[in-house]
């Protein structure tokens, strides 16, 4: 089979693309959570790309039409909460399913395939070599360097099984994406496929609105007007919230209130530890969708990102941050990397060492006791969005790189434009 975009082009038409789109967590706007391919595959949707989304959830086999997007479910069951072993399970299912879905999928040009988890890279191999498709192979966090790093895999012949894994991967993906320079750096460094694009995770500057938030009377919270940071996402080990609640143990004298907005497998521990300093400034709140977020950070004056001392994760690209940005939020980051670079940089916030708990009263104090300066870093971060990472943007750059592909491969040429 040859994909049709391979077809000698007419000069007068522009012949739209029909994609298949293949991640395991795909989210909507109002389940919460990360939606990144939902505003990629809508923003292609749009332009009037056809998208087959395939993807998994707790529940029977169902096709939907969403917002244009045609979402296959299938049927495998995850949980966050779940052992190491039981979810690598659940990510092989999914490939096998993801990979005889896609093969009934008629007329597709090219799949794009998402990880976490890598072995959505082998359902992508699996139809290339099938039904000769390409694929674009996006890359969000670096498997297997990440569960290798963090200890959850540690046999040799494994390792080297699954490193062999990612380069055959980015060997055969016509294109990679990759969202943080960190990541695009490390895939560089281990494929001679020189298509490694850099497309970061992005900022709804459309969906949050700007509001300064204040210690004035803006801040409508019925406890008191206190200063609020907010840590948001999933509650894990590689989210490390024991800082946060050592932080807010050590700076229970100040006037400020810490939010947990989230749900993982260590949120009970995190309750514990919260429980036994018998700390009162700490509050816990079940996760939210989109909507419940925004109003969160309407009432949030800044917000913690978070993650546990592993060199791997500093390349990480959380959406927490981007969505940090978008709100105008004060961002306060324990982690290195890009992250911090950034939020030094451009004045939109600053960094807590996990070493030195006391240099964070410190740090925070300037901003609750002087609005102006809270103010500044708040609209610097709205700038940052606005400037770097809206969600337009990135989605612009996709087509574009879709486009190159579709342009390039028409004419039998396949020469390499970099979209960065």
């Amino acid at each position: 089979m040859v994909p049709a975009y391979f077809e000698p082009l007419v000069a007068t038409q522009f012949r739209l693309m029909h994609l298949i789109y293949i991640h395991q967590y795909f989210k909507t706007p109002d389940q919460g959570g990360a939606i990144r391919s939902y505003y990629m595959a809508k923003g292609l949707v749009d332009k009037g790309h056809q998208v087959d989304m395939i993807t998994a959830h707790n529940g029977p086999y169902k096709l939907i039409q969403y917002k244009g997007i045609q979402v296959h479910y299938l049927p495998v069951s995850y949980y966050s909460q779940w052992g190491f072993y039981r979810r690598i399970w659940a990510f092989i299912k999914f490939s096998y399913l993801a990979y005889r879905e896609a093969l009934k999928v008629q007329n597709g040009d090219l799949c794009i395939a998402t990880s976490t988890p890598l072995s959505v890279g082998w359902t992508a191999m699996k139809i290339k070599a099938k039904i000769g498709l390409p694929f674009i192979f996006e890359v969000r966090d670096l498997w297997p360097d990440a569960p290798i790093e963090l200890g959850y895999i540690r046999s040799p012949w494994l390792i080297k099984l699954l490193q062999k894994w990612e380069r055959s991967i980015y060997q055969q993906a016509h294109d990679i994406i990759t969202l943080s320079p960190g990541i695009r750096k490390r895939v560089v460094e281990r494929s001679d496929n020189h298509k490694v694009h850099f497309i970061p995770n992005m900022s709804d500057i459309d969906f949050f609105k700007f509001e300064p938030t204040s210690t004035s009377s803006s801040v409508q919270d019925k406890e008191s007007n206190v200063f609020t940071i907010t840590y948001f996402g999933a509650v894990g080990k590689v989210n490390h919230l024991e800082h946060f609640i050592e932080i807010a143990s050590l700076h229970s004298h100040l006037n400020i209130k810490f939010l947990i907005v989230g749900d993982g497998p260590k949120l009970a521990g995190i309750k514990r530890m919260a429980k036994q300093k018998e700390l009162s400034n700490v509050t816990f709140m079940e996760p939210q969708n989109k909507d419940g977020l925004r109003e969160v950070l309407r009432r949030t004056h800044a917000t913690f990102i978070s993650f546990a001392p592993f060199e791997i994760l500093k390349t990480n690209s959380p959406n927490k941050f981007f969505d940090s940005l978008a709100a105008g939020k004060l961002i306060i980051t324990n982690t290195g990397g890009w992250i911090k670079k950034l939020v030094e940089e451009h004045r939109c916030g600053f960094y807590c060492s996990k070493e030195r708990f006391e240099d964070f009263g410190e740090k925070i104090t300037p901003f609750i006791q002087d609005s102006k300066i809270l103010a500044t870093y708040q609209n610097n971060a709205r700038q940052l969005a606005e400037k770097e990472f809206s969600r337009r943007a990135q989605v612009e750059k996709l087509h574009l790189l879709l486009e190159e592909i579709r342009i390039n491969n028409s004419s039998g040429e396949l020469a390499y434009t970099s979209i960065d």
